[in-house]
């Protein structure tokens, strides 16, 4: 099992800020992300908003193999703060 971390708009879509995932090894991050399109509301923004992938901590690539236990985190562009 993978635990995914959710955050900003995923976050809100998915209800949760969390989610685990049973993908069969060998898994890839792109495999996880194939995986959470199938998720209701995650779908439409996973296909339009690019993420920045993290795999225990550390920036990843869709080509990063994922193991047991192993915690993926997806990061959204984040908006805001004031113009200077």
């Amino acid at each position: 099992m993978v635990s995914v971390k959710l955050f900003a708009v995923l976050r809100e879509r998915a209800g949760r800020d969390a989610l685990a995932l049973d993908l069969d090894e060998p898994a890839t991050v792109g495999d996880a992300l194939a995986a959470l399109a199938r998720h209701d509301g995650l779908a439409e923004v996973l296909a339009r908003v690019p993420v920045v992938m993290a795999v225990n901590r550390d920036y990843a690539d869709d080509d990063r193999s994922l193991h047991e236990g192993d915690e993926l985190a997806l990061i959204p562009p984040v908006s805001g703060g004031s113009a200077r």
